[in-house]
């Protein structure tokens, strides 16, 4: 009896050591500053609060898309969440890989403070942002770049150029028409052609393809562009570091991420806590804006953030007469259309 109460107990022992052991959830985003910020303001306090361990595996956009896609149709999930464009959390293609959360999100409807969409079929709102110009600022620049036509602005503006090149290449054609005068109420649908065309004028000065955001960084970094289209996000984060950069919120791309949860993710229930632990938590998501200057889904945490970053938020004016919200169904009606003409022309 001895001996077997002992077997009883060293199993007990066993099984709760593993079940610790599983208590975490996998999560995939996009690398360096961006996943920084997560970790200290998110993942962290969430381990502390409630013992479970948070793994971020670091991917580009369309590696996380295609591994998502892959990994359910192969009924072999090994991640949780990962981070999807706003845009793109509204397709079809989404739809098929990660799990409907009206539900969980009912939980949410009736909370104030968070925006109308911050729980979602797609996932939870994690923040509002912008995709825009950035530069390099120097002692003798007189006159400082406003908008996309400053892009092929060479003369004016000298140095290497930054585009991004994944799966949703939309925002650079809408840049280039944009700088070959198109209004942005006019923008959609994309005139592909003709921005393609205008791509033609500029690709000579173009130093940095980035695929992630972390390499769009790495690229100012070390000079290899002076101008570029990059996340506000990534931006912020060369400012806190002390690099000379600035940026325009004159026709910048209003863009958002969102955490969604894949279709038999295993770990399910520690990852809807996750999710859950930043929507219930302001101060969780002030932090990260903080660092990162973005918008999060929570009006008291927007009012929790420090005075200088909300003071660098684009203004109601900027909002309603530069800044440029895409159309989301016509992008991803038209998604296969865009990335096969972007493939052959950028390769």
């Amino acid at each position: 009896m001895q001996l077997a109460g002992l077997i009883t107990s060293v199993g007990l022992v066993t099984l709760q050591t593993e079940a610790r052991a599983q208590d975490q959830v996998i999560i995939a985003s996009t690398g360096g500053a961006y996943d920084r910020a997560l970790k200290e303001a998110w993942f962290d306090p969430f381990t502390e609060a409630t013992g479970i361990a948070v793994t971020i595996i670091s991917a580009t956009n369309a590696e996380m898309r295609a591994k998502a896609a892959a990994m359910v149709k192969a009924g072999n999930v090994t991640w949780d969440l990962y981070l999807e464009g706003e845009i793109q959390s509204a397709s079809e293609a989404h739809k098929q890989v990660t799990e409907d959360l009206s539900a969980f999100c009912e939980r949410f409807s009736s909370r104030k403070d968070l925006a109308g969409n911050a729980c979602t079929s797609g996932g939870a709102l994690l923040q509002s942002t912008a995709t825009l110009l950035a530069y390099r600022v120097s002692e003798n620049m007189t006159v400082e770049p406003q908008g996309w036509a400053d892009m092929w602005e060479t003369d004016q503006f000298p140095g290497g150029r930054a585009f991004p090149n994944f799966d949703d290449p939309w925002r650079v054609l809408a840049a280039a028409l944009l700088a070959d005068g198109v209004a942005r109420d006019e923008l959609f649908p994309l005139d592909v052609d003709r921005a393609l065309a205008k791509l033609d004028q500029i690709r000579d000065s173009v130093t940095v393809w980035w695929k992630t955001g972390d390499q769009s960084v790495q690229g100012f970094r070390s000079g290899e562009y002076d101008l570029g289209q990059i996340w506000l996000t990534r931006a912020r984060a060369m400012k806190n570091e002390g690099l000379p950069i600035a940026w325009s919120y004159r026709q910048a791309f209003l863009v958002g991420d969102r955490v969604a949860l894949l279709k038999g993710a295993p770990n399910r229930e520690a990852a809807l806590k996750l999710i859950a632990f930043w929507l219930e938590n302001p101060s969780v998501q002030a932090r990260a804006c903080d660092v990162l200057s973005c918008t999060p889904p929570s009006t008291d945490a927007i009012a929790l953030m420090s005075e200088e970053t909300r003071s660098s938020m684009p203004t109601a004016e900027e909002v309603r007469s530069t800044i440029i919200i895409p159309d989301a169904d016509w992008i991803n009606a038209n998604a296969a259309m865009l990335l096969q003409r972007w493939n052959t022309w950028v390769q």
